[in-house]
């Protein structure tokens, strides 16, 4: 129990803001796996629009301070990198 009446406006606004936290990350959690799924299916147009929408969600949760900018941009980059080489057959390792 807060003792000051600051102390309870603090407590007040930690419940708030944790609130807010926890559904901006779950959101961004949900559109990552969706992308991540899209990305996996082979269905290039799906996985290109559940890619933005993805971006464009962990971009507001950095912005925010949700999560760190570098995750952020990680998970973005990732998620990139995975849609460009969706299609695409690993190459075979080189003779030696």
């Amino acid at each position: 129990m807060a003792n000051t009446v600051s102390a309870a406006k603090r407590h007040r606004q930690s419940l708030k803001r944790k609130a807010r936290n926890t559904h901006v990350k779950s959101e961004f959690r949900a559109a990552l796996k969706a992308a991540r799924e899209a990305t996996a299916s082979g269905d290039a147009a799906k996985a290109k629009e559940a890619v933005r929408v993805a971006t464009r969600l962990i971009d507001r949760a950095a912005s925010k301070g949700v999560v760190h900018a570098a995750t952020a941009s990680r998970l973005v980059a990732r998620m990139g990198h995975n849609l460009s080489t969706a299609g695409k057959k690993p190459a075979a390792a080189p003779a030696k």
